[in-house]
């Protein structure tokens, strides 16, 4: 049976991933710093310290390569340690499961995304996209989505919160270009994350308008 790499696995989409995967009877291996409650029985852990594994770990063998990690500003602290968590741990698993033979890779990026924005946040999360690329998995899909809704996760900012209560109504004014800005229920998310499985040679991107499509 095939298997699949989770980095991110506790987060609001990976966590999503994980438990729509195991009861889909895949076999799973979830990266994360520490235990996971309640995890699937088809699953397994990876408990790592990211510094010291980019440098001397490795993967088990897989097929699939899941990357949804991620923090905020204001958790980093400062831009040197967002993109630490942004760009260089995501890189580093990418290039790790690669090695242990994985041939697909589904990313989740951010609507926006752009290496040559002038806005940090975005183009970070572009130039992850461009050094995903630039590895060769056979298989690219990468997910741009705007604010993500829904339970789980990491504890909410209070900002976020009041976003999140508002999102609904900022929906009905992103039309157009706008509209793949709109939120997205992260289960909604990983659901169309999961499909990736049988994705199609290349790199495929994903819209707010792909992620609500049956």
């Amino acid at each position: 049976m095939p298997t699949s790499i989770i980095a991110g696995s506790t987060g609001l989409v990976g966590n999503n991933i994980l438990y729509q995967l195991c009861e889909n009877n895949h076999n799973v291996v979830a990266i994360c710093r520490k235990p996971i409650s309640g995890l699937p029985s088809t699953a397994t852990e990876l408990i790592i310290d990211f510094e010291s594994f980019l440098t001397n770990g490795s993967l088990p063998a897989c097929d699939h390569v899941f990357l949804c990690l991620g923090t905020t500003m204001k958790i980093a602290g400062n831009k040197n340690n967002f993109r630490r968590v942004d760009f260089d741990y995501p890189l580093g698993i990418a290039k790790k499961a690669l090695e242990s033979g994985a041939k697909k890779l589904t990313l989740i990026s951010s609507g926006g995304a752009d290496s040559s924005s002038k806005n940090f946040y975005l183009k970070t999360k572009g130039g992850l996209e461009d050094a995903i690329i630039d590895l060769g998995f056979d298989s690219v899909n990468i997910f741009r989505p705007g604010f993500l809704t829904g339970s789980g996760g990491r504890k909410r900012a209070l900002s976020e919160k009041i976003l999140m209560k508002l999102a609904k109504v900022l929906d009905l004014v992103l039309i157009g270009s706008a509209k793949k800005f709109r939120s997205i229920n992260a289960e909604v998310l990983a659901t169309k994350m999961v499909s990736t499985l049988k994705s199609k040679p290349g790199v495929n991107y994903y819209y707010y308008e792909d992620f609500i499509k049956p």
